[in-house]
Parts: structure tokens; sequence; C-alpha cells
């Protein structure tokens, strides 16, 4: 835990609390409206983009307990070409079927991407070819490279040695952590052959046991902690 990563962490949770500290009495919602959420992408092409509604709270949850980063309870929804967009620095989407942007969205997530937003895409089991396709039409000349084990992601909060846990099955193959890199920054996060968001579900929806959504919950945590610090 005493990596730069988690030095940057602890600065960013220090500021938020005196920030707190400052308001006084301030309401609880005015409170939370200065925390961290997570955006949820809407988007066209017949997806389920709203796959998994307890997961986003779940994982929210459990980053404010576990890092003490200051969060908002609920996931905000957002379509690429809302206003608030850049109102929120991490993307979320999801879904088991097909995604397709406009070329108005192709030029928006790009822009979003390059002004230093972050957007992690999770697999539910269906989306993988489409979402693909459309990353190649935001980013022609970059293509989606594997992390490692070793990289930071899975060691800035929480120790993930085998780096992506596999909480589904799916097709059977190796789960895989898939980023497109923009100046050396992870702007795109691709979690495939995993389905992390089943993982931070309520436990009786899917019935995982505890200790793969553990796993699923801290992998979530670490994306998070390294968005917001890189």
């Amino acid at each position: 835990m005493a990596t730069a990563c988690m030095a940057t962490a602890r600065f960013w949770v220090h500021l938020a609390a005196a920030v707190l500290s400052v308001l006084g009495a301030a309401s609880v919602a005015a409170q939370e409206e200065l925390g961290f959420t997570i955006a949820r992408l809407q988007y066209d092409g017949g997806g389920d983009w709203y796959a998994d509604p307890s997961s986003l709270p779940n994982l929210l949850e459990f980053v404010g307990r576990e890092t003490g980063i200051v969060v908002r309870p609920k996931e905000a929804r957002v379509r690429l070409t809302d206003d608030e967009l850049f109102a929120y620095p991490y993307l979320y989407m999801t879904g088991h079927g097909n995604v397709v942007f406009s070329a108005t969205e192709i030029a928006r997530l790009r822009l979003y991407l390059e002004s230093g937003g972050f957007l992690h895409a999770d697999d539910c089991y269906g989306m993988d070819e489409s979402f693909r396709r459309e990353l190649a039409r935001v980013f022609p000349d970059h293509t989606l490279v594997e992390l490692p084990p070793d990289h930071g992601i899975f060691h800035c909060h929480f120790s993930l040695p085998g780096g992506l846990p596999k909480i589904h099955e799916h097709d059977g193959k190796r789960p895989q952590a898939l980023g497109i890199f923009l100046r050396d920054r992870l702007a795109v996060l691709y979690t495939y052959e995993t389905d992390l968001g089943d993982g931070w579900e309520d436990p009786e929806v899917h019935g995982d046991p505890p200790a793969k959504r553990r796993a699923a919950l801290e992998m979530g945590t670490n994306i998070v902690v390294w968005a917001l610090t890189h």
C-alpha cells in the first residue's frame, strides 16, 4: 500500500474530508452532492445498458467504506450527448447486447477521453463484438492491449496478484483486462470474460460465493482508485 498510487489516493481523500469539515453544518444532501459517483452510460443499439441495477450502488458503498473516498450513494446516468457528460470523470458501461454510437456520440466520447475522462466497459456476456467495433470507430489508430498482472491497477489499493479475477464462466475463457492508453494514461478499461458487475450485485441475484463477490468488489475499488489518481 506504500505506493505512489496510494499516496495520491490518500491526498484525494484528505482533501475531500477537509472540504466537508469546512461545510460544518451543511446538510447531508449537500455533502452527498460533493462526493464521487459513477456515471452509467446509456447507449442505443438494443443492448441492456441498465443491466445489473444493484451493482453500482453496491460498489460505491464498498468504495466509500474501504477507502474513505466520499461517495454519493446512487449512480448517475448519462448519454454521450448530454451537457453534463463532462461533469463525470468516470463512465461505466455494460450489457448483454448490441452497442451502437452515432457519429456525434463517437466524437463526443473521443473528446471526453482525450480530455481526461475514463471509461470502464464490462462485458456482461454478449456486448463484446459490438463494443470492440464501436471502440475502433472512436480510436481507429489505437488497439486494445492486455494489462499484465503486475500492472498497478491490480495493486493500487487491494493486492490482486493474479490480475483480473474470474467471476462468471461465460465461454470459459480466461479473464482479460484490456486497455487503450492515451499519452501513457489508461483512458479505457475493458474487462472481458469476467463480469465484474454481476459480482457487485446483491448476493441473492446470482448466488455468487462471498469470496467471488469480494474479489469483484476489490477489483472494482482498484479501478476507481486508479481512475481517480492517474
